[in-house]
């Protein structure tokens, strides 16, 4: 079953779950700074106890033609948030904003309202949800931004239940995680590229050169992907760290890689040769049936300088729709689109099914969502450490 284009589900259920993927998916991809991780953050053994399960209100899904869902703009929303940083116990501590002493709440009190709508979207129902994915598999394909997306998730089905380690391998990148009520399973797979790379030595600094295969799909995912019934991707800001780019296992360029006699290529070179690799790898899998979305990019917002350089994102509410836009935001975002309809016409072709969640714009418009200085301890080097890349939850990830 897929979420999308099912006529076995009613137009309004339909809605309900692309809705539930947009917004639980609505951040996107990497990491531009050391401070992330131990990537065994994910679960601590604990369990929601009845006093921390919110009730959610009903709601009716617009169903009016014109009504798209990717285009819009954030309205006040009192009623939120449907969970907080104590009823949840998934939230990674970076992103855990309310712990580290952040000030105000208005942040987590916006809804997203998308143009040509009769009605307001619905509110997240975890357990339609639920019903909804019963027996079936979904994984989350990036980096520490992905799992950001699916802590998202976990925390708004948290209030019905929370998912067991069902693991097949030791890796702490590579697990899995099962809602036994509903036998749904869900799994992170670790891909900063998504194309083969290889990563600069332990303790090396930001400026240390990646060695990137654009023609070569990262096999730790695409080996994997046959057991799964949505696999959902996405890529970014790991692309602007310096690599060398390789193709048929030869050095064709690098970006900032400042080596002799290597030309330099734009990071967009890079990044559009890894989608269409990643795209390609899905569309000749043999094993893969089900459905593959892309999550276009989700900018960072850092202002005053970059991520290493005391830059910060402290601003208090959105933008309005237009205010600003970033070029190099809109190039990437374009890129992937470009890619991932090339790649479409192929899935069509071969009886594939590919899906677009384009959350760029409703991303771009929400610098007052991420951790900034309260993703770390008061007395941590804030020059380092200010996070304008991933979001708080609760926050605008949970809609």
């Amino acid at each position: 079953m897929e979420l999308l284009h099912s006529a076995a589900i009613p137009s309004k259920q339909k809605l309900l779950i692309v809705v539930t993927i947009s917004i639980s998916l609505f951040t996107i991809i990497p990491l531009l700074y050391p401070f992330v991780e131990d990537p065994n953050f994910f679960f601590k053994q604990q369990h929601p106890s009845q006093t921390s399960i919110v009730k959610l209100q009903d709601s009716v899904a617009a169903t009016h033609k014109s009504c798209d869902i990717f285009s819009g703009e954030w309205v006040p929303n009192p009623e939120a948030p449907y969970y907080t940083n104590t009823t949840c116990w998934a939230i990674h501590e970076h992103q855990n904003c309310m712990r580290f002493g952040r000030p105000d709440t208005d942040f987590i009190k916006w809804k997203w309202k998308p143009h040509g709508c009769e009605d307001d979207l619905p509110v997240f129902d975890p357990l339609r949800f639920l019903e909804t994915v019963r027996g079936k598999t979904m994984a989350f394909v990036g980096d520490s931004v992905s799992r950001n997306h699916m802590q998202s998730l976990i925390c708004l089905l948290s209030q019905v239940e929370y998912p067991v380690d069902a693991s097949v391998n030791t890796s702490d990148y590579f697990k899995r995680w099962t809602y036994e009520t509903y036998n749904f399973t869900i799994a992170p797979f670790w891909s900063t590229h998504l194309v083969k790379s290889t990563e600069p030595e332990p303790g090396k600094t930001e400026h240390s050169v990646f060695d990137l295969y654009l023609d070569e799909a990262d096999e730790r995912w695409t080996a994997e992907i046959g057991d799964f019934d949505y696999v959902i991707i996405s890529s970014g800001h790991w692309h602007y760290r310096p690599s060398v780019y390789y193709e048929n296992n030869t050095i064709i360029g690098c970006r900032y890689c400042q080596l002799p006699n290597i030309s330099d290529f734009s990071m967009f070179y890079g990044y559009r040769k890894a989608f269409r690799t990643a795209f390609k790898a899905i569309l000749d899998s043999e094993t893969f049936e089900g459905v593959m979305y892309l999550r276009t990019f989700a900018p960072s917002h850092f202002e005053g300088g970059l991520w290493n350089e005391g830059g910060n994102c402290l601003r208090k509410g959105p933008y309005q729709r237009n205010e600003t836009q970033d070029d190099v935001t809109m190039k990437l975002h374009k890129i992937q689109v470009e890619e991932f309809e090339r790649a479409e016409v192929e899935a069509k072709r071969k009886g594939k099914r590919f899906r677009l969640l384009d959350t760029t714009q409703a991303m771009w418009l929400r610098p007052d969502g991420h951790p900034s200085r309260y993703g770390h301890l008061p007395e941590a080097n804030v020059s380092l450490y200010n996070d304008c890349v991933h979001w708080c939850l609760p926050g605008p990830i949970d809609n």
